[in-house]
């Protein structure tokens, strides 16, 4: 079977009439000058044809899953159930408003008082939040609940530096940077923790280590308790990232790994959609200590009703506008009830199976430089292709097949 991908000499909609109409800057009574349009926005002048061809071709030349293999890596299961998609734009989730009536959104509420269930079972952790836009978000978030946390110890000021491994997604130490900590590299070994670089590393100045178990390695870190047990031993935290949760969903979980607070990201692991910065949803799961810090609002059962509750002292408070990704929250929570408690299991063993098959083929061909065994993804090398002048990216970014 061979897929050729469209490709059209298709310029950006403002090119396509280059002289364009312009729409006289609007009059608005109350708004101060400085806040004023100087200028009418430039329109293009298009007929409806032009408009519907251009958007076409557009839309032809995107990557799907209902077209080839959807190219995002990892970062995505790739497959979003259309059971969702027809529950998610229905009338009656698509065009709920963030400030209606709490009477009139008791539904939406239950999923997603149900839904925070679930993940919390799934993460092994006490309480969820579904507020944060995406995993970054969620990151930060994480680690804006850390700072607070020390914060009420009186341990800030000591407590400033965040290590996390080199096999840590490139968010990381972003989102640590942006929440006002030092971060520092730790080397791997074998691509896994090196555990005498990381207790090497732990002094009362931690405030955090970062991991991803399965790492980006796509390697089981079966050093976990031990590494747990470290980071606590030295007062500070532990974060789980996420983002590779589908390869042992259902079959261990952060909880039992001794994670005091991670985001997961409902595209990765419960199918919702993913692609060019979003939609997004970075649920955050957190334990008995840090529960308190998660933002707000939270939904409240009383008796057989729903409410937003503000009320948590200790929140990092509230970090977005709406109260999360409703109709992701939808998807994900009918994935879940679709597959059921052995189903989400099956979705692990079936990834780890699939990536072992995957890479002990391609192994044949490249230099594999980790152990045989992964979980849902692998590594390959690409030191064989440099005999032949190709490099690694030539292979990763080749054009589709005609």
């Amino acid at each position: 079977m061979s897929f050729r991908q469209a490709r059209w000499d298709e310029p950006p909609v403002w090119e396509l009439d280059p002289r364009g109409g312009s729409e006289p800057a609007p009059s608005i009574p109350g708004v101060p000058d400085r806040w004023r349009r100087k200028a009418g926005l430039r329109w293009p002048e298009l007929s409806e044809l032009e408009v519907l061809r251009h958007y076409t071709r557009l839309s032809q030349m995107n990557f799907g899953i209902e077209t080839t293999t959807y190219p995002l890596g990892s970062c995505t299961m790739k497959y979003n159930p259309r059971i969702g998609e027809v529950l998610a734009r229905r009338r009656t989730a698509a065009e709920l408003h963030p400030e209606q009536p709490i009477e009139t959104v008791q539904g939406a509420l239950e999923v997603i008082w149900r839904l925070e269930r679930l993940l919390a079972k799934v993460t092994g952790l006490s309480e969820v939040s579904l507020q944060p836009a995406a995993g970054a978000h969620g990151e930060y978030a994480a680690l804006l609940m850390i700072r607070a946390y020390f914060r009420d110890r009186g341990e800030l000021d000591r407590r400033t530096e965040v290590l996390l491994p080199d096999t840590a997604h490139g968010t990381n130490p972003a989102s640590a940077a942006m929440a006002g900590f030092t971060t520092r590299e730790l080397p791997s070994k074998d691509g896994c923790v090196d555990l005498d670089e990381l207790r090497a590393a732990l002094s009362e100045r931690t405030a955090c280590f970062m991991l991803t178990n399965p790492n980006t390695a796509g390697l089981f870190e079966s050093d976990i308790l031990e590494i747990a047990k470290s980071v606590h031993g030295a007062g500070g935290m532990l974060y789980y990232d996420g983002a590779n949760l589908n390869a042992i969903l259902g079959v261990t979980n952060p909880g039992r790994m001794g994670f005091d607070v991670a985001h997961l990201n409902l595209h990765k692991t419960f199918a919702t959609p993913h692609g060019g910065g979003g939609p997004g949803a970075g649920v955050l799961a957190a334990n008995e200590t840090l529960a308190p810090y998660l933002p707000v609002p939270r939904v409240q059962k009383v008796g057989r009703n729903f409410r937003w509750d503000y009320d948590r002292p200790s929140s990092i408070g509230k970090i977005r506008g709406g109260p999360g990704s409703f109709g992701l929250d939808l998807r994900a929570y009918a994935f879940a009830l679709v597959h059921g408690e052995e189903g989400l299991k099956h979705v692990a063993r079936r990834a780890v199976l699939n990536s072992n098959y995957v890479a002990a083929r391609l192994g044949k061909r490249l230099e594999r430089p980790f152990r045989p065994l992964v979980k849902h993804e692998f590594v390959l090398s690409g030191a064989r292709l440099k005999e032949r002048g190709v490099r690694t990216l030539d292979l990763a970014k080749r054009p589709a097949p005609a």
